[in-house]
C-alpha cells in the first residue's frame, strides 16, 4: 500500500497578498490536521525559503500551494517545484502564469469566443501617450497581475484617469483598463472538473475591493444565488470552459458579472484562491455539502 503523503503547506511569500496567504494557510494547516493528515507549517518570506525546506523534509512529499499572488500563483513556484521533482497542489506552471495575467487571460478568451469585457492595456512606456479622452467612461483600472482586488480603480472621466493609471502602476508594469459592467458580480469555484454552486456578492461599496472581501461586515454573500437553476447551470459550464481554456486543473475560482440585460462577462480566473474565514470556495463547497475538512482532503485527493 502506498504511504499516505505528508502535506507541507506553503503560506506567506513576498507577495501583496502576504497577509491573506498568512490567514489562508492556517486555516489549510488546521482543516488538514483535522482530515487526519501529518502536516508541515511552511511561512515563508519568498521562494529561497522553499528550496531548504524541500531538501531536508521528509518524503513522500505533497506541498499544498496557499501561496496568493506573484511568487506562488504566477508559475514561478510551480516551475520551481517541478525542478525539486515535488508534487503540489493546483495549476501547474503554464496555466498558472497565464492565468495571472489579466491581459493575457482575456486574449485566450477572446479568442475561445468566450465572453469578456472589452480593455486597453496600458504599460509604463506608453502611458505619456495614452488618450484618456479616448476612453469610453466608465473603466475599471487593475493592476493586470495582482489580486484581492490590490490597486484598482473605477474612473468614470478623463479627469482621473492619469492619476488611476499611475497609482495602478506602482503595483504592475502594465495595466488593465476594461470596460465598466453595471450589473451583479458572481463568483464560480471549481472543484476537480465539477463547478460548486454559485456565490452572488453583494456590497455597498463601488466594488469589491479589498475592503469588502476581508475586512468589511457589510458584504453580503448569497449562496444559493438567486438565478434560475438553468441561468446557474449555464454560467457553471461557461465557467468551466473557461478554466480549461487556460490549461486550469485541481481547482480555481472563475469570477464573472452579469450585466443588465442578463449577458455574462468573464473577469479574471484565481488559481489559488482564497481560504480565509471570508473566502468564496470554503462557501461554496459548504452549499454542496462539503465540510472544510473535506474540502482540504479532496483537494490532496486531487492532487495526489
Amino acid at each position: 500500500m502506498q504511504k499516505k503523503p505528508i502535506i507541507a503547506v506553503l503560506r506567506g511569500g513576498s507577495a501583496n497578498e502576504r497577509e491573506i496567504s498568512l490567514r489562508s494557510g492556517a486555516a489549510v494547516v488546521e482543516g488538514l490536521q483535522q482530515a487526519g493528515y501529518e502536516v508541515l507549517d511552511w511561512p515563508v518570506d519568498g521562494l529561497t525559503d522553499v528550496i531548504a525546506l524541500v531538501q531536508q523534509a521528509p518524503r513522500p512529499l505533497l506541498v499544498f500551494n496557499v501561496l496568493h499572488g506573484r511568487g506562488g500563483e504566477d508559475g514561478q513556484l510551480q516551475a520551481l517545484l517541478e525542478v525539486l521533482k515535488v508534487p503540489y497542489t493546483g495549476s501547474g506552471l503554464l496555466a498558472s502564469a497565464l492565468s495571472m495575467d489579466k491581459v493575457v487571460t482575456k486574449r485566450i478568451w477572446q479568442a475561445m469566443g468566450l465572453p469578456t469585457a472589452d480593455y486597453y492595456q496600458v504599460t509604463q512606456a506608453s502611458l505619456a501617450t495614452f488618450d484618456v479622452d479616448a476612453v469610453r467612461y466608465p473603466v475599471m483600472v487593475k493592476p493586470a497581475r495582482e489580486g484581492s482586488s490590490i490597486g484598482m480603480f473605477k474612473v468614470d472621466s478623463a479627469d482621473n484617469m492619469q492619476s488611476a493609471l499611475t497609482q495602478a502602476l506602482t503595483f504592475d508594469d502594465h495595466v488593465l483598463v476594461e470596460s465598466w459592467i453595471d450589473g451583479a458580480e458572481y463568483t464560480v469555484a471549481i472543484l476537480g472538473d465539477q463547478a460548486l454552486p454559485m456565490i452572488r456578492l453583494k456590497t455597498p461599496n463601488v466594488f469589491y475591493d479589498y475592503e469588502a472581501k476581508y475586512q468589511a461586515n457589510t458584504t453580503e454573500y448569497l449562496c444559493p444565488c438567486g438565478l434560475s437553476a438553468e441561468a446557474e447551470e449555464a454560467i457553471q459550464a461557461l465557467a468551466l470552459e473557461a478554466f480549461h481554456a487556460l490549461g486550469a486543473k485541481t481547482w480555481g475560482r472563475i469570477d464573472v458579472m452579469i450585466d443588465q440585460q442578463g449577458q455574462p462577462w468573464l473577469l479574471e480566473l484565481n488559481t489559488v484562491p482564497g481560504m480565509t474565514d471570508h473566502s468564496l470556495v470554503p462557501m461554496a463547497a459548504k452549499q454542496a455539502g462539503l465540510s472544510f475538512d473535506q474540502l482540504v482532503d479532496r483537494l490532496v485527493q486531487l492532487s495526489i
